[in-house]
C-alpha cells in the first residue's frame, strides 16, 4: 500500500520492481467515509511530495520556530535498514489537478529516528524535513499556515486524514476514529488510502475555516501504513518523535 521510498529508489536506479507487502490483518476499527477533496477546499498546509515530476508521498507543515518544517513518514525520506536518504524531493502544498497553487518547495535536511535508519523499526516511521523556495524570503509556514504537533496524546481520537494517492491528482479525505493497534501503533478505518498517501497527517480539532489543527499521527508504521487500502496505520508519537521535533524546532 505505501511502499513509497522503495518506489522512489526504483525511479532513481531504474529497472527494479517492488514486491507486495504482506496483507494487514486485524480489526479495522470504526467505519469512516472518504471522498476526493474539491480543489476549492484543498488544505494549504498539506501537500504532495514529488520526485522526478511524480508525486509519491504526502507531507504536512507543522509549526516550528524557523517556519519551514515538514512532517511525513520516515519511509518517504529514508530507506531504513542502513540505507540512505532520498534526494531531489520537492513539496507542493495544496496540490490539486496538476496545479501547485503555492509553487514547489525544495525539501532538505531530512531527519528520521535512529531506530528507523538502523533497522526500519515500524514503531518509528516518522520523519521531518525542511522546505524552502528559491527566490523568496517568505517561510513556508507564513504562506500555508501550520498544524501543531502532539506527542504522548493517547490513541483514541476523532481525526481528519488526508493523503495523495499515486493514481489521483487531488487528495482524498477521511473522517474517522483512531484506536490502538499495538503498543506503539495506531490504526483507523479509512477506505481508499492507497499507495502515495504515506505521510498523510492525522489531524484532530481542525478549525472549520483554516482546516488547521493538531497532528497526532501520519500514515506509516505497520507494513508501511498497511497493505489494505481501507485500514491505515501510524507509529505512535512518543518521546522519540518529541525529541526529533525539538531538534528540528531548535534550529530557530
Amino acid at each position: 500500500m505505501r511502499r513509497a521510498l522503495l518506489l522512489v529508489l526504483c525511479v532513481v536506479l531504474s529497472g527494479c520492481s517492488a514486491a507486495s507487502d504482506p496483507v494487514a490483518t486485524g480489526d479495522a476499527g470504526t467505519a469512516a467515509t472518504v471522498a476526493a477533496t474539491p480543489a476549492s477546499r484543498t488544505t494549504p498546509a498539506i501537500g504532495a511530495l514529488f520526485l522526478d515530476g511524480t508525486h509519491f508521498c504526502t507531507a504536512s507543515v507543522v509549526h516550528s520556530a524557523p517556519g519551514d518544517l515538514l512532517l511525513t513518514a520516515a519511509h518517504c525520506l529514508h530507506d531504513g535498514e542502513g540505507g540512505e536518504y532520498a534526494t531531489g524531493i520537492t513539496f507542493a502544498p495544496g496540490y490539486h489537478d496538476g496545479v501547485a497553487p503555492y509553487g514547489y518547495w525544495d525539501v532538505s535536511d531530512p531527519q528520521v529516528p535512529d531506530g528507523w535508519a538502523e533497522s526500519a523499526d515500524p514503531d518509528l516511521d516518522v520523519g521531518f524535513a525542511t522546505a524552502h523556495q528559491a527566490g523568496t524570503t517568505k517561510t513556508l509556514e507564513s504562506v500555508t499556515g501550520a498544524n501543531t504537533l502532539l506527542t504522548g496524546g493517547g490513541f483514541a481520537h476523532t481525526i481528519t486524514l488526508t493523503g495523495y494517492p499515486d493514481e489521483r491528482e487531488a487528495p482524498v479525505v477521511c473522517h474517522g476514529a483512531s484506536a490502538q493497534a499495538d503498543t506503539y501503533q495506531m490504526r483507523v478505518a479509512c477506505p481508499g488510502f492507497t499507495t502515495g498517501t504515506s505521510g498523510g497527517p492525522w489531524v484532530v480539532g481542525a478549525d472549520p475555516e483554516t482546516e488547521l489543527g493538531t497532528v497526532v499521527g501520519v500514515i506509516g508504521g505497520y507494513l508501511y501504513g498497511g497493505d489494505d487500502p481501507d485500514t491505515s496505520y501510524s507509529s505512535y508519537f512518543d518521546t522519540d518523535v518529541a525529541t526529533l521535533y525539538r531538534k528540528m524546532d531548535a534550529r530557530g
